[in-house]
């Protein structure tokens, strides 16, 4: 009984390690603060981190594979702009055309990986850029007001069955995404690639096809993110997303996802999402309490830090597994 229990490698530690400091993180608020545990907090919490989850979700098929998708912040702050300008005419017009441009960066991405085989890295900061630009250009430097008659905000901003409808599309996107991974055969082959692309296609994997549809479906919920972003904040936001690429790969680290593929677990990035979305949460918890008084800005150094210590933290559990 007690080997079942035992991790086995790295990342089933790590995925434990998740799932413990995300326990403790829910009894350390509800026993320190009052509201904590509120349908209020609970159901804004939710709302707000669908956004990143959804982004999380994207970022950790591509770090599977062995790559990165640095654009995801551009990309759905774009989508944002093109939604709002196109909620005017509908509220699936919105949703479709920020769904879209996600697709299209996303397809750019792929191809520009796999056809002309320039690194990820490279491939998809240039995206990033290049999405950023468009979003400003598009909205003249400045929010775009959505169409508040069309029900373009209902998709961010209401509930079904007492649940925000952004945290219902987050979770069938995950529950899509587990299945995709741990039970149908194209989960397998973006393991495998992950392993070693040659490897992949010496067995007869369509590698090239594969990392292209899983940049698609990245910059599909990027999009879909910023669809979001839109309808909750009434407003396509030009400027808004940067840092959004570090908290999806920190949330896949954090869930135990190897940063150079071939490994990872769906369930497990969405408890790092949550972990990260956690302890902000906690953190305004406690400038509301007066203890410290930590500006939105202190948010990224802690993002960036938390990130490091857990990059550090995977390379030393992988060399003692090496050398075991």
């Amino acid at each position: 009984m007690l080997n079942l229990l035992k991790p086995k490698s790295s990342g089933d530690l790590a995925r434990l390690g998740v799932l413990f400091a995300l326990a403790a993180l829910i009894l350390f608020g509800a026993l320190r603060y009052d509201n904590f545990l509120s349908s209020f907090n609970i159901l804004s919490f939710l709302r707000y981190n669908s956004m990143f989850t959804l982004v999380a979700l994207g970022m950790a098929f591509v770090i599977i594979t062995g790559g990165i998708d640095l654009s995801v912040g551009g990309v759905a702050a774009c989508s944002s702009v093109v939604a709002a300008m196109l909620s005017t005419h509908s509220w699936w017009a919105g949703l479709a055309g920020g769904v879209s441009t996600g697709l299209l960066a996303g397809l750019v991405n792929g191809l520009v990986v796999t056809r002309m085989r320039i690194q990820p890295f490279i491939a998809t900061l240039a995206m990033m850029l290049a999405s950023y630009g468009t979003a400003l250009l598009l909205a003249d430097n400045q929010s775009v007001s959505v169409s508040y008659d069309t029900g373009f905000t209902m998709i961010g901003q209401d509930d079904f069955l007492g649940f925000p409808i952004p945290a219902w599309i987050a979770l069938v996107a995950f529950i899509v995404g587990w299945l995709v991974l741990e039970r149908l055969p194209a989960g397998r082959h973006v393991l495998a690639i992950g392993d070693g692309e040659g490897t992949a296609a010496l067995i007869g994997l369509k590698v090239e096809r594969t990392l292209t549809i899983v940049y698609l479906a990245s910059g599909a919920l990027a999009g879909l993110a910023g669809v979001i972003l839109a309808s909750q904040f009434g407003a396509g936001q030009p400027t808004e997303g940067v840092g959004w690429e570090l908290f999806a790969i920190a949330s896949v680290v954090v869930g135990g996802t190897l940063l150079t593929g071939g490994a990872g677990s769906v369930g497990a990035t969405l408890a790092g999402a949550l972990l990260l979305g956690l302890v902000f949460n906690i953190l305004n918890f406690e400038n509301g309490l007066g203890w410290i008084s930590l500006s939105a800005y202190w948010q990224s150094v802690i993002r960036g830090g938390f990130l490091l210590v857990v990059v550090i933290l995977q390379a030393k559990l992988d060399s003692k597994r090496e050398m075991s």
